[in-house]
């Protein structure tokens, strides 16, 4: 442990960040502090006045870093965004901080589109969710374009067609792109839109019922039955969500409930009074004295400079960081009011809120078995520490060509596949261990976040070909290794086992015990991970010289079809008035492409 009065000396009285490193170099703990003296004077105190966590992260600590900031608020996100590159082991993080499905109506353009996306952008564009389930958001985006016929294409494919698509003659697009479409005719279609997809679903059922009587009396039966029809979608879809505010309001609630085996935290999503989803997290081990913390961080980590900000969020008590409200501003670049109940349907939403939030720690009380069999694997493997963070590695390749060495990665105890990397590797044929050096050599330039274990797919030859590679930059000791190779036919009663560096012998890990089945499942994550990209390599270096292969293509042209077309499929796919409008290809040309195109593929 460093000296703490050296450290106090040096802490400046200032706003900033500071992080709590251990021996090795690796982020424990990051905070921020309107003056860093102060605060960091309150860990360095008796043992037995801290707090028991407090107590056992100051047992871990030898070094604190210091990094100054002019603003409290600076600190505030200069924290969060350590914290989301370290994620440290004593922070409250958000494991699944992804952006969720939003419906983007391009205002700004004279024939709105209705498109599904994931960031706000401060185009003039009307935002409405956030929907958790991108399945279900999918289907209300097809079933609301069969209701109301928007036009589905992007602005550059408008802008380029010469005739209608196929969605003008399915009767759900009116095609404002080649069409005398009237401007009123379209706005009043984005008008329902707006109102279906605001929870306005009552006022536009009134209007379409209305309108459908119209029809019915002026003997326009066809037309009274495609308003009947869509009363129906409507109310089939949206009209199943709960009123939970009336009169209506957006608002996000956040509320806390702590249990034996951790602490959770339920976020709802109300929109125009709504209840449209709802969103849980939860850490083994924290309990309720977590929970100002674990309230101001999920706020400040989940709502992105570009996720879908309302201008309200309920949380059970005023928080005692105003820093916090002043970002989230900052972000919706308008005013965020975040506060307590004031009404008794607010306060029964934070009660939901934290129901929620209870069933999130029944659901997840296998967190604490995973805290449990983490500190298990430490022992197994000789570690000094649980392993927060471990990467599995995998080489693959076809008779030494397209290889491709990668890692998945497994935080907590579960997989994260956003983090998962691959690397291309051209030179070094079908050896494993030139691959297995090349990935060390790759990792150590994708710098933190460290892992605290990686494992290798393989004994102690690829073991020992990583930690030569990390000695040599100086980097041995900066994570632990192990290896595991999957028992071979002559051994196959004896099963898997595992090496560790410098050791001759296997590890005395129990064949089918918790620590030896947790290893097997990263071992086999990495390898269908690794080999999946090694196929699609193979697959499209195929593609791409079949495309080639077609009369009339070139060079120039195969990469204009692969700039504007992800796979062949889509090239398939693509009408003749799509390829027609490639920069210069003809509708000739198109035509002779769209009939080779299609050969290809069937």
């Amino acid at each position: 442990m460093t000296d703490a009065r050296t450290i106090l000396l040096q802490a400046p009285d200032a706003p900033g960040v500071y992080l709590m490193k251990d021996a090795k170099g690796r982020v424990l703990y990051v905070g921020k502090a309107k003056r860093l003296k102060r605060r960091l004077a309150s860990y360095f105190k008796a043992a037995d006045v801290l707090e028991p966590k407090t107590r056992a992260l100051m047992a871990r600590v030898a070094a604190v870093d210091t990094l100054l900031t002019a603003t409290e608020k600076e600190a505030l996100l200069l924290e969060n965004s350590l914290i989301k590159k370290h994620r440290p082991r004593y922070n409250i993080v958000l494991r699944d901080d992804k952006q969720y499905l939003l419906f983007r109506l391009s205002k700004g353009h004279p024939f709105p589109r209705l498109s599904v996306t994931r960031k706000v952008e401060r185009d003039g564009s009307v935002y409405f969710g956030p929907f958790t389930s991108a399945a279900a958001a999918k289907e209300t985006w097809r079933l609301i374009g069969r209701i109301f016929p928007l036009r589905k294409c992007t602005d550059r494919v408008m802008a380029n067609r010469a005739r209608p698509c196929l969605y003008h003659y399915m009767k759900q697009c009116l095609a404002p792109c080649v069409l005398d479409v009237p401007r009123e005719e379209y706005a009043a279609l984005v008008g329902k839109v707006e109102m279906l997809l605001s929870g306005r679903s009552g006022e536009l059922v009134r209007d379409l019922t209305a309108r459908m009587r119209e029809a019915s009396d002026a003997l326009a039966f066809e037309r009274a039955a495609e308003l009947r029809d869509q009363i129906a979608a409507v109310r089939t879809t949206l009209e199943r969500q709960a009123t939970v505010i009336p009169g209506g309001g957006d608002m996000d609630v956040a509320n806390v409930a702590a249990s034996e085996g951790g602490l959770g935290l339920s976020l709802l999503f109300v929109r125009e009074g709504r209840l449209i989803g709802q969103k849980s997290f939860f850490w083994a081990g924290r309990d309720s004295e977590d929970g100002q913390e674990a309230v101001a961080a999920a706020l400040v980590q989940f709502y992105g400079p570009r996720r879908l900000i309302p201008p309200t969020v309920l949380v059970p008590w005023a928080l005692r960081d105003e820093t916090v409200a002043q970002v989230l501003a900052e972000r919706r670049e308008a005013q965020v009011w975040v506060r307590p109940p004031r009404s008794t349907p607010e306060k029964a939403l934070l009660d939901m809120a934290r129901k929620n939030a209870a069933q999130a720690c029944a659901t997840c009380r296998d967190g604490a078995g995973r805290e449990a069999l983490l500190d298990a694997l430490a022992r197994a493997l000789r570690l000094g520490g649980p392993p927060e963070r471990i990467e599995c590695v995998d080489v693959s390749h076809l008779q030494g060509e397209a290889t491709r060495a990668g890692h998945v990665v497994f935080a907590g105890g579960e997989p994260r596949p956003d983090d998962n990397r691959a690397y291309a590797l051209e030179d070094v044929g079908g050896d494993d261990y030139r691959a297995l050096a090349e990935w060390a050599r790759r990792r150590i330039e994708s710098g933190p976040p460290w892992p605290d274990l990686v494992l290798v797919d393989g004994g102690r030859g690829q073991v020992e070909a990583v930690r030569r590679v990390l000695a040599e930059a100086g980097h041995e000791g900066l994570f632990a290794l192990a290896g595991i190779v999957k028992a071979g036919r002559g051994a196959a009663e004896r099963g898997d086992t595992v090496f560790l560096p410098g050791r001759k012998n296997p590890l005395p890990i129990r064949p089918g015990g918790a620590e030896m089945l947790f290893l097997q499942r990263m071992r086999d994550a990495a390898h269908d991970f690794v080999i999946g990209r090694q196929r699609k390599a193979r697959r499209k270096e195929a593609v791409k010289s079949d495309v080639l292969s077609l009369p009339g293509v070139g060079p120039k042209t195969a990469r204009l079809l692969w700039d504007r077309f992800s796979s062949v499929d889509a090239m398939r796919e693509a009408s003749e008035d799509d390829l027609a409008a490639l920069p210069g290809v003809g509708h000739k040309r198109a035509a002779r492409l769209h009939e080779t195109l299609r050969a290809l593929v069937g």
